[in-house]
């Protein structure tokens, strides 16, 4: 409805005044009508007319072509057209509200990557928060047409990898995988993170440690070249790599996440080696010290070493390979990339770099960043130091608290509490999170939203007549209608600017308008049981439509 009247609109000033401008229509406060907009006053400049009267041309004009949609067209002010739906098209709104679908990735070819895990160690809440982010926005562009191939980046090579491989050879005492102890499935994550964090120490503290971490480093990335899995070097590695990407599928499954594809660095760094390589032949790259670098100065960037002095890719020439081999398998026309900020300004040099070669591979890759997360009392986490906030320990702490304040253990609520939390929060910012705030029943929370869902249902399972027909409505029931119709809208701009935060605040919002209606409106038993029924069942499978895209069940029963 909303385009329909834009389009009403931008027509009616091409045919009254031979003009074409940009028409926006919003939401005004409800008692001056549904939508708003002050392309009079635009015009009026340009027309050199009075403003007023080119609103009421207009009004009359949009009135005319809306006789059975349009209860009435008003002008306020010094030339604002407030634009109020009949009830008839408001209850149409409302009603085809929760099966909206954008159409704006239709016939498109869409690939992220997000959560990036590496190897050997255990996810953070940082893994965590980018792999609901990702979940999300993922959701939102499959919903809008989308042929999606969600996709996940991580280590399992470089200095990070070798360094755990030195601490698993210093704790079992020899390069001997039949040492490895029993460690049981469910604590292998830990057993391998704490062997990362003591070959970390060693790198920064001890030469000789450096000096061997940096020759495992070469052993690694010389096993996979000569497809190593018979040495006992190569047992150990396959193994304990194994442990982790076990533990990645688990976890994965545990927050109802999905990847159609693993790219672990070591099957895209030669790539990259080749593409930088390549390119260097061509002028896009330069030598500088031994290694190879992409000069960023000339784009207002940085520079920044692709291949280092020993030969070896870094992770911008990776991030080079990840990005040829998705466009390889895939042949995306988006390519979406989620991660924290903190490498914001190495990645707009990878970008520019291809964008040499490869323009529009560059034009059609959006990199979403998001900032870091802090529970309550503001404390940042370092795995390099080992003192991290465990992915699974904040759904375990949810679970927990979950239980303590209701009495049973659900983790469908725990999952609604930890990604409306995040999602609530718009995309880019640090996050602050509340683990308190993110279970109560009270508030602007997943598990609020999960048991407001629970109780319309429960309104709906004790009727006593089926939903009827809405001809007419009265003001509480139409201010409820109103704000159903709105969801399509908000669809559609979470969708265009890919921020979910837009469906939480939303979803929140309707939420306290039907309190607000139940809390004054009879609906069982009432003589307009059948009307109110039908905008209990609209408002229900909103909610549900909502919640269910941010990755949150909404159950009916609580």
């Amino acid at each position: 409805m909303r385009q329909e009247l834009t389009n009403a609109v931008i027509d009616a000033c091409k045919k009254l005044f031979d003009e074409e401008p940009n028409v926006e229509l919003t939401r005004p406060d409800e008692q001056f009508g549904d939508y708003a907009t002050n392309v009079a006053l635009q015009l009026a400049g340009k027309l050199h007319k009075n403003p007023h009267e080119v609103a009421e041309a207009l009004a009359a004009n949009i009135q005319e072509r809306f006789e059975d949609q349009v209860a009435d067209v008003s002008v306020a002010g010094p030339g604002f057209l407030n634009i109020r739906l009949s009830d008839s098209a408001l209850v149409a709104a409302a009603a085809q509200a929760p099966a909206f679908q954008s159409s704006q990735y239709k016939g498109k070819v869409v690939v992220s990557d997000y959560s990036d895990p590496n190897v050997f160690k255990a996810l953070h809440v940082g893994h965590l928060y980018t792999t609901i982010i990702g979940d999300a926005i993922m959701s939102l562009i499959e919903h809008a047409g989308a042929e999606s191939h969600r996709t996940n980046y991580g280590s399992d090579v470089g200095l990070p990898a070798a360094r755990a491989m030195w601490g698993i050879i210093k704790f079992i005492g020899g390069e001997d995988p039949t040492k490895l102890p029993d460690v049981p499935v469910a604590q292998r994550a830990d057993w391998l993170s704490q062997r990362y964090v003591e070959g970390t120490a060693a790198d920064e503290m001890n030469e000789q440690a450096k000096q061997e971490i940096v020759e495992i480093n070469k052993r690694i990335y010389a096993l996979h070249a000569s497809d190593d899995h018979t040495t006992p070097f190569a047992q150990l590695y396959w193994t304990c790599r194994q442990w982790s990407y076990d533990y990645f599928d688990n976890f994965y499954a545990r927050v109802g996440s999905h990847f159609e594809k693993y790219y672990p660095e070591s099957s895209i760094a030669p790539l990259g080696l080749a593409v930088v390589k390549q390119q260097f032949d061509k002028g896009v790259y330069q030598k500088s010290d031994g290694a190879i670098v992409f000069v960023g100065e000339p784009y207002g960037l940085h520079t920044r070493v692709f291949i280092n002095s020993h030969g070896l890719p870094t992770y911008e020439a990776k991030e080079v390979g990840l990005t040829m081999a998705k466009d390889r398998d895939y042949h995306f026309d988006f390519n979406v990339i989620v991660t924290g900020s903190d490498i914001l300004a190495y990645m707009k040099v990878v970008m520019k770099s291809i964008e040499q070669f490869a323009p529009e591979v560059a034009l059609h890759t959006r990199h979403i960043t998001h900032g870091n997360v802090k529970m309550k009392g503001g404390i940042k986490m370092s795995s390099r130091k080992g003192n991290v906030l465990l992915a699974e320990d904040v759904l375990d702490s949810v679970n927990a608290l979950s239980k303590k304040l209701s009495g049973r253990s659900d983790e469908q609520t725990t999952l609604a509490a930890v990604k409306y939390a995040f999602l609530k929060q718009r995309i880019g910012q640090d996050v602050i999170y509340d683990l308190e705030e993110s279970v109560s029943l009270a508030g602007n929370s997943g598990p609020y939203l999960q048991y407001a869902h629970a109780r319309a249902r429960s309104i709906l399972s004790k009727a006593n007549q089926q939903p009827a027909e809405i001809t007419q409505l009265e003001p509480a029931e139409r201010s409820l209608l109103r704000k159903i119709s709105e969801y399509s809208e908000v669809l559609e701009k979470a969708t265009t600017e890919l921020l979910p935060h837009h469906i939480c605040t939303f979803l929140y919002e309707l939420a306290q308008v039907f309190n607000s209606f139940y809390e004054h409106n009879r609906v069982i038993n009432s003589d307009r049981e059948g009307v109110r029924l039908t905008l209990v069942s609209h408002y229900a499978d909103t909610l549900k439509a909502g919640l269910g895209l941010l990755g949150i069940v909404a159950p009916d029963k609580m």
